[in-house]
């Protein structure tokens, strides 16, 4: 078996299973990531991470999928240290990741009389943790909120880092905010009733940091997808802590993209448009972004940068998550007029996250001839290729 990935000086041992913590260190900003199983009903957590009883009126923003689940569990605990909540639930799916859900939150947060010391808690995935993070940022100039992701993909990256947003027809998280949390609480108890697609959407991310950071990650994940897949418990423990390591790290150097954050786009660039193009909801984000890292990782092995063996690694491995691997049939342009729209793109140019190895990735522009050629081969199945 491949060397254990979690740090044993994190664990905090409890009568349950072991929580593991983690810091983002961005100085006043600061905050915990709490991992481990049963979380939401943890009472001792939540006591220490809400404010003083006196300001303990939270909002309480999910989904009418997550809701059903795992709400009345997490109220049970707050009620229980004295909070009195409002709950607002949201249509669950990308397409309701919308300037008109941002204003359904904020109304709730209004009729509520929330105050600017009230805390707002993102119970769902990345849609709702982005969307209710926003509408945090945005209400009163800023009201406390903790993330309690409740997907794979919401707990090993978009709950990290603070970037906050929702969609517009014209292109993907172009109206947002940075905005970070005061705590994320992950509880790997909510992936058990994760639907399988949702699983492999959120693995998508898991291999981005393998790709693009950490090659004994990438093949620890080689060696353990099957059983990742398949739901062990420890092991996915441990690629979400790991995956929460680095992108801590990451966050630390650059909060707002200027730099290493950019990195973190990888496959992104080419799934945007894919999601934008196809329609929100259509594909899920982690689907048209695994499918975003076959292309990338085609572009950047034509450009002379990755060699032949480490992109047939990453398309198997894509694969093996169960992810889509064949890009959409749309001519080359489809995908350059979408991807004009991208948050990388400087003076004009599209910016793209290539790999020049496994686990080392770099930002530059590419030619659209290139590009083209790139999306010409994505486009067939892999086993079709000459």
């Amino acid at each position: 078996m491949a060397s254990e990935l979690v740090h044993e000086s994190s664990k905090v041992e409890t009568d349950g299973p072991a929580v593991r913590e983690l810091h983002v260190a961005l100085g006043d900003r600061s905050y915990p990531i709490h991992i481990g199983a049963g979380l939401l009903s943890d009472s001792d957590l939540w006591a220490n991470l809400l404010p003083s009883p006196a300001s303990r009126k939270l909002a309480l923003v999910t989904n009418d999928c997550v809701g059903p689940l795992y709400a009345d569990a997490l109220k049970a605990t707050l009620e229980s240290l004295g909070c009195q909540i409002t709950t607002i639930v949201l249509p669950d799916g990308e397409q309701f990741k919308t300037l008109e859900s941002f204003g359904k939150v904020i109304d709730g947060l209004m009729q509520a009389r929330m105050e600017r010391k009230s805390t707002l808690i993102a119970l769902g995935g990345g849609v709702v943790g982005d969307l209710a993070g926003f509408a945090a940022a945005c209400y009163q100039r800023g009201m406390p909120f903790i993330q309690a992701p409740t997907t794979l993909l919401s707990q090993v990256d978009s709950s990290v880092g603070g970037k906050t947003a929702v969609n517009h027809p014209l292109g993907k998280n172009m109206v947002g905010a940075f905005y970070q949390p005061q705590a994320v609480v992950i509880d790997l108890q909510t992936l058990v009733t994760l639907p399988d697609q949702e699983l492999s959407a959120g693995m998508a991310e898991v291999i981005k940091y393998g790709c693009i950071m950490d090659e004994t990650f990438f093949d620890w994940l080689e060696a353990h997808m099957p059983a990742l897949m398949a739901r062990d418990p420890e092991l996915l423990a441990q690629a979400v802590y790991r995956c929460c390591e680095l992108k801590a790290q990451v966050v630390a150097l650059d909060e707002r993209e200027s730099g290493a954050r950019a990195l973190l786009n990888f496959g992104h660039t080419f799934g945007h448009a894919i999601e934008s193009e196809m329609g929100y909801g259509h594909w899920l984000h982690g689907e048209a972004v695994g499918c975003g890292m076959r292309i990338a990782s085609e572009l950047s092995s034509q450009l002379g940068l990755l060699d032949a063996k480490a992109k047939g690694r990453i398309e198997r491995l894509i694969a093996a998550a169960g992810l889509p691997t064949q890009a959409p049939d749309w001519p080359a342009q489809t995908y350059l007029k979408a991807m004009a729209h991208d948050k990388k793109a400087e003076a004009g140019e599209i910016r793209y996250v290539l790999l020049q190895a496994m686990g080392k990735a770099f930002v530059r522009a590419v030619d659209n001839q290139a590009v083209s050629q790139a999306l010409k081969v994505s486009q067939l199945p892999i086993a079709a290729r000459g």
